[in-house]
């Protein structure tokens, strides 16, 4: 399985490798005192630990081990003031910068046991914190119509809060933002407390950010507190992947690699992403930060899927002695992702569903939004497309790598859609995005709540993608929600270079009518390797780094081989051919050719053409490869194709190129780390301005 299935070689299940856990796995240990590690047999103490589990434990030694370079095994005991564990065997490892690691090998239960006792212990007085876990982004957020918008959707999304006082958190509620006054009005959910004197710094969560602000000249009022808008915010990026409550009833279980007389364990999933889960756990597992833990998951429904594990991060015990232990997850088979995917989705955005049970429905939304305005056919056309839609809607279901087609039902049918699909090496392909007009009997009471979480399960599913680095889409301008949510976005921070949009026209070419325009001394064929070359040079000289990249035009993925061989190996079309117009000899034009499978989008977005100049008067063979851009399509079953023009268009009456004089289409390009805050702007932009 491309791109999904790859992305889990890195976590070793530890019964063919014998891996069990990372070489810098477990506690990094600070403070004065700590831990002191020693080499009994050569009366040595090799100085204080500085990274420890019942694996691994690394050190700084002094000046007086030098003679440990040559020994291949050693046996080392652990000093906590007067708590000694030990002897403990392991094999040495020197890095860079002089600090001596050394790979425990064969650890008993019992001195497992005590090493990640008294690691709790230097959790507890700040003298140890989990190596694993990453720290997060922090950001400063200033403008004043910014901090509304964030502000707006906390409030009309009712997401908690903490106020934070000397020695306590108080737990709390945006419940009203008076954008006329400029006021927040926060309710206490702790009935009772005291407010306290300001300033006060609170934290509230967004849809995968936490906002830290601090508040001056409050009015209390009881359960309220009313205060002025802050003049800035500081964002804190949690996580690549939004996590939420498991579904009721999904169980894990696990076998410990290290000790397996602790016998097969059973644990709670409390939540889940695409990336990873959370267990309530028990000390007694004896899992630690670094720690490959091979799973199987079992559903509400009985059915079970195996994901690959690291523990990422393990809190300390609660009061009832449980606690939770973090993963970072993947499938390990082709069944299981799908299993995976199917899972999380649905428990992201409960509300959406794919659209392998809606297909009808959906077509008949395509309709009624006007979608099918923006194309023109015979009937035969439209019925040959509808059975293409059909057919590749249920293949589709089955291949999560490839594609995604979210949907959110109602009684109505269907309220939205929005389909993506990977048909670059890193990049995936938003399109086909539509709304029903008018709202549902039982419309959500959240603004904006339908396209919110129609875009939420769709890209949220292209970032499960590890390879994903680039999200696409041909977007219409001039469509208020898209030029709000996708173009002005885009534009704020195009000169980064992390995102892009480029007018175009979207033309159609019927292959049954070519131009009738004499090729002339042009010679028209097939691109040599030179040329091939000569295309992606004048691409990356001519074009932005991000479009090259986006669009698979670099030299190594010119030809789209890595791509071609996924999809055919999935039983679908897609290809790229590269044609050139000579002239004497001499490349003056390349045509970039591109096919996909039909029914993968509506309006042929996958079967088409691009011309690149190669020298000055590279316009004059147009006109000619376009014919023979007919030609090719026309060998290949197809009736038409789209020619996707990035200039001025002059030659388009020429070679007979059909438009939309009113349309105002644009190439769309942004970063995938950009994804998380493009989805915090789609959240301010669903819920209305204030």
């Amino acid at each position: 399985m491309q791109g999904i299935t790859e992305g889990l070689m890195g976590l070793p299940t530890g019964g063919a490798t014998g891996v069990v856990a990372g070489p810098y796995s477990g506690y990094s240990l600070h403070g004065p005192g700590g831990i002191q590690v020693a080499v009994p047999e050569h009366g040595t103490v090799l100085g204080r630990a500085t990274l420890l589990s019942p694996t691994t434990v690394w050190a700084l030694p002094g000046s007086a081990v030098g003679a440990l370079a040559r020994e291949r095994t050693l046996q080392v005991c652990l000093d906590a003031g007067g708590t000694t564990i030990g002897p403990l065997t392991g094999e040495p490892q020197w890095s860079d910068n002089g600090a001596l690691g050394i790979q425990l090998v064969d650890v008993p239960l019992e001195q497992g046991r005590r090493i990640l006792s008294l690691l709790d212990d230097e959790v507890l007085r700040g003298g140890a914190e989990p190596e694993a876990s990453p720290l997060p982004v922090q950001e400063e957020v200033t403008g004043g119509e910014r901090i509304e918008s964030i502000l707006t959707v906390i409030s009309a999304m009712n997401n908690r809060g903490v106020l934070r006082r000397p020695g306590r958190t108080v737990r709390v509620m945006l419940e009203r933002m008076d954008a006329a006054r400029s006021l927040l009005h926060w309710r206490c959910e702790e009935p009772g407390v005291d407010w306290g004197e300001p300033p006060y710094d609170i934290e509230v969560v967004g849809y995968n950010s936490a906002y830290r602000m601090r508040l001056t000249g409050p009015l209390a009022r009881g359960q309220w507190l009313v205060t002025p808008l802050p003049e800035r915010l500081w964002r804190l990026r949690h996580r690549w992947h939004r996590r939420v409550q498991a579904p009721s009833g999904t169980r894990a279980r696990f076998d410990h690699p290290l000790w397996k007389e602790l016998g097969r364990r059973e644990r709670e999933v409390v939540d889940l992403s695409f990336s990873g889960l959370a267990l309530r756990g028990e000390p007694e597992d004896l899992v630690f930060p670094g720690l490959f833990l091979p799973l199987e998951v079992e559903l509400a429904d009985g059915e079970c899927l195996s994901l690959s594990g690291e523990v990422r991060h393990v809190s300390s015990a609660r009061s009832d002695g449980l606690r939770v232990v973090g993963l970072e997850v993947r499938p390990r088979t082709e069944r299981d992702a799908l299993l995976w995917t199917r899972l999380v989705s649905q428990a992201l955005c409960p509300a959406t569903r794919t659209s392998e049970d809606f297909l009808a429905p959906l077509w008949e939304l395509y309709f009624s939004s006007g979608y099918f305005n923006m194309a023109s056919g015979s009937p035969e056309h439209f019925e040959t497309l509808r059975r293409s839609f059909f057919d590749l809607g249920k293949h589709a279901a089955r291949l999560p790598q490839l594609f995604c087609q979210t949907v959110w039902p109602s009684e109505r049918g269907v309220e939205a859609s929005l389909s993506a699909m990977k048909p670059y090496r890193h990049s995936w392909l938003l399109h086909q995005l539509s709304r029903r007009p008018g709202q549902p009997a039982e419309a959500p009471q959240v603004p904006g709540q339908i396209l919110r979480d129609t875009y939420l399960r769709t890209l949220e599913h292209a970032q499960s993608d590890p390879e994903l680095r680039w999200v696409v889409c041909y977007a219409e301008s001039s469509v208020p929600w898209v030029y709000r949510t996708h173009v002005r976005f885009a534009r704020r921070l195009q000169d980064g270079g992390q995102s892009l949009v480029i007018p175009l026209r979207m033309m159609t070419a019927d292959c049954g009518e070519p131009s009738g325009q004499p090729v002339g001394d042009l010679e028209l064929g097939a691109a040599t390797i030179g040329e091939k070359y000569l295309l992606a040079g004048e691409l990356a000289r001519t074009h932005p780094a991000c479009y090259v990249e986006a669009l698979d035009f670099t030299r190594e993925r010119l030809e789209l081989w890595n791509v071609t061989r996924v999809w055919q190996g999935a039983g679908l079309e897609r290809e790229r051919r590269i044609l050139v117009a000579r002239r004497d000899g001499v490349p003056i034009a390349a045509l970039v050719l591109e096919l996909g499978h039909p029914g993968t989008n509506l309006m042929r977005l996958l079967d088409a053409a691009r011309l690149f100049p190669l020298a000055p008067e590279g316009r004059d063979a147009y006109v000619a490869l376009l014919d023979e851009a007919r030609r090719w399509y026309a060998l290949r079953g197809r009736t038409s194709f789209v020619y996707l023009c990035e200039d001025d268009g002059d030659y388009a009456k020429a070679a007979r190129l059909n438009d939309d004089p009113s349309a105002r289409p644009c190439l769309w390009i942004l970063s995938a780390s950009l994804v998380p805050e493009f989805l915090e702007h789609l959240h301010e932009q669903s819920v209305g301005r204030p």
